[in-house]
């Protein structure tokens, strides 16, 4: 065994996880561990296998608007209603734990800029009971349940008759922002989010199995999705291969929608430590555009309040986190990525041009990583 591998099969053995792919690309120097069953029982995990990446497609969500932003057909401080109507007259409560029909007008129009960093005054902060966070849960749901999301012209129409948590640009809010930046991507577009990631992220990458769901042939790849059992060894179904994903969406989910391979993720973490070239020199990004997705955006007071989706020592740029200090096991200073919910984490160190990717198909649903993914980072840095 490698020494990858023996960090993660006794977790398999365990009956703590299902099984895992994980890849450590240090300057091209690839390490890669394929552990336990893709489906339970049924079939082995192969290198290959298709994830359901969850909120590891913010990264790449992000990194899409920011293409746009590279040829001017946005501008970070342009209002978004220009392409969003449907967001052109928020409401915010008068304070976070008014109820929430206690609105004022929002003070400024929400920009590109507050939807790439997360303070467009939707989201979710530490505190799940305040009103206004209540109000948020039926339309911005989980986004594991991919079917559950209406089309993106309803989901809009939705999420503006919720009051906002905060002014726009005042505070960093959890996942809502980033389902906006998929919406305004197909509307500055006029394609599907999925299309228009294709043609300015996959394809001149070579990440030839990342979409927004999987087509028959390559189902059999697909893992099976599952939740923590009881007891060790024991897990529930969540998602079966044949199930969500196997059809399109209604909604393609910026925020977290994503299937795809490790190696596909590498990939993208690649572009990113190269300043945002593709492996034949095409930009996928500009050096501008990489180094203000990586770097922090989020005030002091921003991090205090995001204590229970941001560890310690991290703040977060345009649809990822960024560590700030080695307070945390693994965490590197400017190391940049995110997790998801599914189970699956990815990041880009530059200081040591790394890439590191763990996939596993074990959800969580609570703060706090696993062990085996604390093992897998300590080992990465």
């Amino acid at each position: 065994m490698s020494e990858l591998e023996q960090i993660l099969a006794p977790y398999v053995r365990s009956g703590a996880i299902p099984g895992a792919v994980a890849v450590l690309d240090r300057a091209g120097r690839r390490e890669v561990a394929v552990v336990g069953d893709a489906i339970l029982g049924t079939a082995p995990m192969t290198e290959d296998a298709l994830f359901r990446i969850a909120s590891a497609t913010k990264p790449i969500t992000a990194a899409t608007v920011l293409s746009l932003v590279d040829e001017s057909a946005v501008r970070l401080e342009d209002p978004v209603r220009e392409w969003l109507p449907e967001l052109s007259s928020p409401l915010v409560v008068r304070t976070p734990d008014a109820p929430a029909g206690d609105v004022v007008e929002a003070a400024r129009p929400i920009t590109v800029r507050d939807v790439l960093t997360s303070t467009t005054g939707w989201g979710f902060p530490s505190d799940f009971t305040l009103p206004a966070v209540e109000a948020l849960f039926p339309v911005q749901q989980d986004g594991r349940n991919v079917q559950a999301f209406p089309p993106r012209d309803q989901w809009l129409s939705e999420l503006a008759r919720v009051p906002m948590l905060h002014q726009p640009g005042e505070a960093w809010l959890y996942d809502t922002s980033s389902t906006i930046q998929g919406a305004l991507v197909e509307r500055v577009t006029g394609r599907g989010l999925g299309e228009a990631m294709t043609e300015r992220v996959f394809a001149p990458l070579g990440m030839a199995d990342a979409a927004f769901s999987v087509p028959g042939p390559k189902l059999g790849r697909l893992t099976a999705y599952y939740r923590p059992g009881a007891e060790p060894g024991r897990f529930e179904l969540g998602d079966a291969p044949d199930g969500q994903w196997s059809t399109p969406p209604a909604f393609e989910l910026g925020n977290g929608g994503l299937v795809m391979t490790a190696a596909d993720w590498v990939a993208f973490g690649r572009m990113l430590l190269r300043g945002g070239t593709a492996p034949d020199g095409r930009r996928v990004l500009s050096e501008a555009s990489v180094r203000a997705m990586t770097t922090d955006r989020t005030t002091p007071a921003q991090r205090a309040s995001a204590g229970l989706f941001l560890e310690e020592g991290q703040g977060w740029g345009y649809g990822g986190s960024v560590d700030l200090t080695a307070a945390g096991p693994g965490l590197v200073p400017g190391r940049y990525g995110w997790v998801g919910g599914t189970g699956t984490s990815a990041y880009v160190t530059p200081s040591t041009s790394t890439v590191a990717v763990l996939f596993t198909q074990l959800g969580a649903d609570g703060p706090g990583l696993p062990a085996w993914v604390r093992d897998f980072w300590r080992y990465a840095a």
